[in-house]
C-alpha cells in the first residue's frame, strides 16, 4: 500500500449549512452589536420559526444636540414665528394682496366687505394654507441666513481690521477701508436674496390662490394649471422684480431693527429688550422698509398676477409704467395703507416671537 506523503497537501472539508449555524451562534460580536437571539432548536423543530429582535441605537441624545446648537435653533425660532404671525395675521394679508394687484374696492373696509360678502368669512383665510406652507421655510431661511451671514461678516470685519486693507499696484498704492461695512447690511440682503431665492414658488402659488380662488380652489389645481399653462417658468413669474425689490427692502428692514435695538438699549443702559419693546421696534422697522421698497412691491404683484387679467407686463419697468400711465404717481403706492396695517404688526410678532424662541430653544446663547 502506498502511503500519503506528508508534504502532500490534504483536501479541504466544504463548511456546510450545519457549521454556518454554528458560526453565527457562537459569534460573540454578532450578540453584543446587533443582540440577536435565537429561539432554542426544539423550538424551531416545533413551528420551524425564530426570532429576530434588533436594537436600535438611542438617537435621542444627538438629535437633542443637534437642536441645541445656535444655527439650528435660529432657523426653528424662524420657522416657529413665521408660522405664529401668519396665522394670526393671514386677513390682513389677503387684503393687502386684492388692494396691491387692483381686484375690487380701493379701500381696506371695502375690501373687507367684498371679501366677506362673496366667500364668507372664510374668504378671508384664502390662500392660507399655502401662505402657511411658504411662510415657514421662507422665515427660517430668511431668520436664519441673517444670524450666520451676520456673525461671520462680523468676525471677518473685525480680523481685516488688525490688517493691512490696501493693496499695491506698481507705485500706486490702493487703500479699502473697511468701517463702512455693515454686517447688518450684508446678512439683511443675503436673507431676502437667498430665501427669495428658495421660496418663490410658494408665493406665486399664494397669491393665486389669494386672488382667484374660483379659479384655483386649491393648491393641487393650482401647480397643475401654472404648470400647464407655462411650465416650470410660470412658477417663478415676478422673480426679477421680487428680487429686486428684497434687496432694499430687507437690507432696510434688518438694518432698521438692530440699530434702533443697539441704540435703544444704549440709551436706556438695557442689556435687552421686553417683548413690548421688540414689538414697537419691529413695527418701526417694517415701516420703514415698507415704504422705501412699496412701488417695487407693486410691479413685482403686477407681473406675478397680471396674467390674471389677460394683461402681463413683459417686465418690472413696463409694469411701473403702466401703473404710473393709468393711474398716476399715486398708483405706486396703491395699497400702502393696507400694507402697513400687514406689515407692522408682522413684522413687529415676528421679531418678538422669534426672540422668545430663540430664549426657550437656546438660552443666553443666543446673546453672547
Amino acid at each position: 500500500m502506498t502511503q500519503k506523503s506528508p508534504s502532500q497537501p490534504q483536501r479541504k472539508s466544504f463548511c456546510t449549512m450545519a457549521d454556518v449555524y454554528g458560526v453565527i451562534l457562537d459569534s460573540p460580536n454578532l450578540h453584543k452589536n446587533l443582540d440577536l437571539v435565537f429561539l432554542g432548536h426544539h423550538h424551531a423543530k416545533d413551528d420551524d420559526s425564530f426570532q429576530f429582535d434588533f436594537k436600535l441605537p438611542d438617537i435621542r441624545r444627538p438629535i437633542t444636540k443637534f437642536v441645541r446648537t445656535r444655527e439650528v435653533g435660529e432657523f426653528l425660532s424662524g420657522a416657529l414665528a413665521g408660522a405664529m404671525t401668519k396665522a394670526v395675521l393671514a386677513p390682513l394679508e389677503t387684503i393687502r394682496t386684492r388692494m396691491v394687484v387692483g381686484v375690487g374696492s380701493r379701500k381696506i373696509s371695502g375690501s373687507f366687505l367684498e371679501v366677506i360678502e362673496k366667500q364668507g368669512w372664510q374668504g378671508l383665510w384664502a390662500g392660507n394654507a399655502i401662505n402657511m406652507i411658504r411662510i415657514v421655510p421662507t422665515q427660517a431661511i430668511e431668520l436664519g441666513t441673517f444670524e450666520c451671514v451676520k456673525r461671520v461678516m462680523t468676525s471677518a470685519k473685525e480680523k481685516w481690521s488688525k490688517e493691512d486693507p490696501s493693496v499695491q499696484i506698481g507705485h500706486v498704492k490702493l487703500s479699502f477701508p473697511l468701517s463702512w461695512l455693515s454686517p447688518v447690511a450684508l446678512g439683511g440682503a443675503a436673507a431676502g436674496f437667498v430665501s427669495t431665492l428658495v421660496c418663490h414658488p410658494l408665493e406665486v402659488l399664494k397669491d393665486r390662490l389669494t386672488v382667484s380662488p374660483d379659479i384655483y380652489p386649491n393648491l393641487s389645481i393650482a401647480v397643475s394649471k401654472i404648470y400647464k399653462n407655462g411650465g416650470i417658468g410660470s412658477f417663478y413669474s415676478g422673480l426679477s422684480p421680487t428680487l429686486i425689490g428684497m434687496l432694499p427692502y430687507s437690507t432696510c428692514y434688518y438694518f432698521m431693527y438692530d440699530t434702533i435695538k443697539k441704540s435703544y438699549c444704549t440709551a436706556q443702559n438695557k442689556k435687552s429688550l421686553s417683548r413690548p419693546e421688540m414689538l414697537l421696534i419691529g413695527a418701526l422697522s417694517g415701516l420703514t422698509a415698507s415704504t422705501i421698497s412699496f412701488p417695487l412691491e407693486v410691479a413685482r404683484k403686477r407681473l406675478m398676477v397680471g396674467a390674471l387679467q389677460g394683461k402681463c407686463p413683459p417686465h418690472m419697468a413696463a409694469a411701473l409704467s403702466e401703473v404710473v400711465r393709468e393711474e398716476g404717481l399715486i398708483g405706486l403706492y396703491r395699497g400702502w395703507g393696507a400694507s402697513c396695517l400687514k406689515v407692522m404688526p408682522s413684522s413687529g410678532i415676528t421679531w418678538m416671537f422669534y426672540e422668545a424662541w430663540k430664549d426657550v430653544l437656546l438660552g443666553d446663547k443666543h446673546r453672547e
